[in-house]
């Protein structure tokens, strides 16, 4: 899965899930206030990521994730890991 497919598979599941327009989902938006996170939306967000890219988060996988760049870039990571494996 190629980056690109990957940011579009994200902002797609986002905007559905998270009630967020499109055009505020910009690579140096923050992550936690565009889509307005609490600690139970994390929840929410950790089941759509295992559930679109099939594979486990851990909470503390969030640790350093900020902007939806970093985002994007834990999900390529965690895909290209799987697609390794």
């Amino acid at each position: 899965m190629s980056h690109t497919e990957i940011i579009e598979k994200t902002n797609q599941f986002l905007v559905e899930e998270f009630e967020v327009e499109q055009e505020a989902i910009t690579p140096e938006a923050i992550l936690k206030d565009t889509l307005g996170l609490d600690s139970l939306d994390y929840i929410d967000l950790v089941v759509v990521i295992e559930n679109n890219f099939h594979f486990k988060v851990k909470p503390e996988d969030f640790v350093g994730i900020s902007t939806f760049h970093d985002f994007y870039n834990y999900i390529a990571s965690k895909v290209a890991t799987k697609e390794t494996a």
